[in-house]
C-alpha cells in the first residue's frame, strides 16, 4: 500500500472532485486532522504549486495532469485559443467573485444576460443570489448598473462593491461607463493579468 503523504491526499482529493477543484474547495474537503502543520492551507498551495501530477487551469483553479485533455474538453477550453481562453476566463473570474462576496455575507448579482455563463460545472445563475438589480437608486442609474459583472450587496439591498471583469483594451471604456458609480468602491478585474 502506497504511503499516504500529503501530496497523496491532496492528488487523491482531486480526483474525487471529478480531476478538478478550486483551491478553496480542496481546503473544504482535506482532513487536517492528521496534518502535523498549523498552516494546512498553506501545505496545500504549496502541493498544487509544485506536483508534478497537478497543473494550472486558471489562478486558484488546479487539476491533475493525468485529466488534462478531460478537463480541458470539459470545460471547452483550448489552450493557446484566446477567445477560448477569454470565455472562460470571464465566466471564471465573475464565479470567483460571486463566491468571494458570498464567503463574505454579501448578497451576490449578475446580470440577467451573463447567468448561463458557465463558471465550473454551474451556471452563473445557479451560483449567485440574484439576476435582478434591487431598485437602490434611480433609474437612470439602474440602467447602466444592470451590465455590471458582479455586484455585492448589503443586508440594506445596497451595492458595495461593483466589479467588471474585463481585458486590457477595455479597460478604458469600462472606466467611462461607470463614472456614474463614484461614491461606491468600483474595481475592474484585468484578465490579462491573470492568464498565462
Amino acid at each position: 500500500m502506497k504511503k499516504e503523504t500529503q501530496e497523496y491526499q491532496v492528488i487523491e482529493a482531486l480526483r474525487n472532485e471529478g480531476g478538478f477543484a478550486t483551491l478553496r474547495r480542496l481546503n473544504e474537503i482535506m482532513d487536517f486532522t492528521a496534518w502535523k502543520t498549523k498552516t494546512p492551507e498553506a501545505t496545500v498551495r504549496r502541493i498544487v504549486q509544485v506536483s508534478k501530477e497537478i497543473f494550472r487551469i486558471q489562478p486558484g483553479l488546479w487539476a491533475l495532469e493525468k485529466e488534462r485533455d478531460k478537463v480541458l474538453q470539459k470545460f471547452d477550453l483550448k489552450v493557446g485559443n484566446r477567445q477560448s481562453e477569454e470565455r472562460f476566463s470571464h465566466g471564471y473570474y465573475q464565479g470567483m467573485l460571486v463566491e468571494i462576496g458570498k464567503y463574505n455575507k454579501k448578497e451576490t448579482y449578475v446580470p440577467a444576460q451573463d447567468k448561463n455563463r458557465i463558471f465550473l460545472d454551474k451556471h452563473l445563475g445557479d451560483i449567485t443570489d440574484t439576476v435582478t438589480l434591487p431598485p437602490f437608486t434611480y433609474e437612470s442609474l439602474l440602467r447602466k448598473a444592470r451590465t455590471i459583472d458582479v455586484i455585492w450587496f448589503n443586508d440594506r439591498r445596497m451595492p458595495t462593491d461593483l466589479y467588471e471583469v474585463e481585458h486590457t483594451t477595455d479597460i478604458m471604456n469600462c472606466r467611462i461607463s461607470m463614472q456614474s458609480f463614484t461614491s461606491w468602491r468600483i474595481k475592474v478585474v484585468k484578465m490579462s493579468f491573470l492568464i498565462n
